[in-house]
């Protein structure tokens, strides 16, 4: 089979970003600009190493990236081609722009809270951050308390969070075009209060997130839930509902890893969800709640890291990367107007943040400490996963369906069969073991919980599931 297409890439080993990485970013671009078009082949791994000049393996690694990120695809014995479902999307000018309680106690034990997916704190840095916190305190209290700050935060703190973003994520982010927040619920508030007048309607997933949904009713806006399947977000009742009602101003969505049910939105849907965005200058609200902890590849790049897409919010955490109960999030906007409004509302309510906190978060960043904190929180993310997929199997496999995520602190779990919920929740109580209730994540009837597995011992986590197989097996 003849593949004219040749890569255009100087591998450079210098940059930070892997090879495998830089092969597979190339390949999307050439797909994105459309000098790779839907069904086109692309070389063997053998005769694409040798023409790079580099391990085959690394080359297989870009494949496989490709493949789970859905730009291409592999048919058996006859190699890896374009993705054909993909909608065609042409490259933009993409230069930056200046301008808890878990163990409590109840009657006769201790109570093993399955949360919504809460980081261990056991093993957040606790003991560097109060360092750091102890040192800029001293260094810079004094002058820091003789005035204000930004109303959007500490400009060196918001340069590295555009660095990370930029690096990390794909987008192209500059520090004026951040805001840092007390966490991302403040952010998530913000932004109503500032993109949402009475009588406008946001689309939401459903289920969904209802701290978020509260923000926007807050504001005033009307709530259109949409179901989310196999593949995230309805994009056909998503359509339709955009021909139907005037008034929708915005979209909501959890895309990486869908709260609750951890799905992934599909690359297709994602590209339809940008068209449909800009066709109707309606804005997308960009949860990405935790994208650190990711087992693969890498994570899903964000949407927001599209170019094509004209208007969003990109809200994001460092909560569960430094320490639950640090209350440090962000959001990002190319919008400067919508961006002056959120910073005009933000010196109201919190004239310009923690500044010592977000100096001493950023020295951590900067000493590397951030960074190896992630590396051994993945690894320990990781293995309590697969220990968690184990038990669900020996346990759970006859009752209920679920998958191994990529990452995350959670799993979804979905009985076989229609439970009352009122009393499942009930009897799990009785046995000291307590999960969300299934109503906080929609208005509808939702057969499924979240289990959590981050902030619990292997030791709890050993104990409930067979109790809570047990259960829902006697309220089939």
């Amino acid at each position: 089979m003849l593949r004219p297409w040749k890569l255009e890439l100087e591998i450079d080993k210098k940059l930070a970003k892997a090879v495998y990485l830089q092969i597979a970013d190339t390949i999307i671009s050439d797909i994105r600009s459309g000098r790779l078009k839907a069904g086109d082949a692309l070389p063997g791994s053998r005769n694409f190493a040798q023409t790079l000049k580099i391990n085959r393996n690394t080359v297989v690694e870009a494949y496989q990236v490709l493949i789970n990120e859905e730009w291409v695809i592999s048919r058996e014995r006859k190699g890896i081609f374009v993705s054909e479902r993909l909608p065609l999307l042409h490259e933009k000018n993409t230069e930056t722009i200046h301008t808890s309680p878990h163990q409590q106690r109840a009657s006769g034990g201790i109570l093993i809270n399955f949360d919504d997916g809460h980081p261990d704190s056991k093993i957040a840095p606790v003991t560097e951050l109060a360092r750091a916190y102890r040192q800029i305190f001293s260094i810079k209290a004094k002058w820091q308390m003789m005035g204000y700050g930004d109303e959007h935060g500490d400009r060196e703190f918001r340069k590295m969070i555009s660095r990370m973003l930029n690096h990390q994520r794909g987008m192209h982010i500059h520090e004026n075009e951040i805001s840092i927040t007390r966490g991302s619920q403040m952010g998530m508030f913000l932004t109503a209060q500032t993109l949402f007048s009475s009588g406008d309607a946001v689309i939401v997933e459903d289920p969904g997130y209802q701290p978020a949904w509260q923000a926007f009713e807050y504001a005033g806006a009307q709530l259109l839930p949409v179901p989310v399947d196999r593949e995230g977000i309805s994009i056909e009742i998503i359509e339709k509902l955009l021909t139907k009602h005037q008034n929708i101003k915005a979209i909501y969505i959890t895309p990486h890893r869908q709260y609750p049910t951890t799905v992934t939105l599909s690359l297709s849907r994602r590209l339809r969800l940008i068209e449909l965005s800009n066709q109707y200058n309606i804005t997308i609200i960009e949860d990405d709640y935790d994208n650190e902890f990711h087992f693969g590849y890498r994570p899903i790049l964000p949407i927001s890291s599209f170019p094509e897409l004209k208007n969003y919010v990109y809200i994001g955490t460092l909560s569960k990367v430094v320490a639950p109960a640090l209350r440090i999030g962000y959001l990002a906007t190319a919008n400067q107007e919508l961006l002056k409004k959120i910073g005009d509302l933000r010196k109201i309510i919190d004239v310009h943040g923690d500044v010592i906190m977000e100096q001493a978060v950023l020295q951590l960043i900067k000493e590397g400490a951030i960074k190896k904190h992630i590396r051994k929180a993945t690894v320990h993310y990781k293995n309590k996963r697969d220990f968690v997929f184990e038990l669900l199997k020996k346990h759970m496999i006859n009752i209920a369906d679920f998958t191994l995520p990529e990452g995350g602190l959670a799993f979804w779990i979905v009985p076989k069969v229609q439970l009352d919920w009122e009393i499942v929740t009930a009897k799990l109580l009785e046995k000291n073991i307590k999960i969300i209730h299934p109503k906080q994540y929609s208005q509808n009837h939702v057969n499924g919980f979240r289990l959590s597995y981050g902030a619990l011992s292997e030791e709890q986590l050993e104990q409930s599931i067979p109790v809570i197989s047990e259960v829902f097996a006697k309220c089939f």
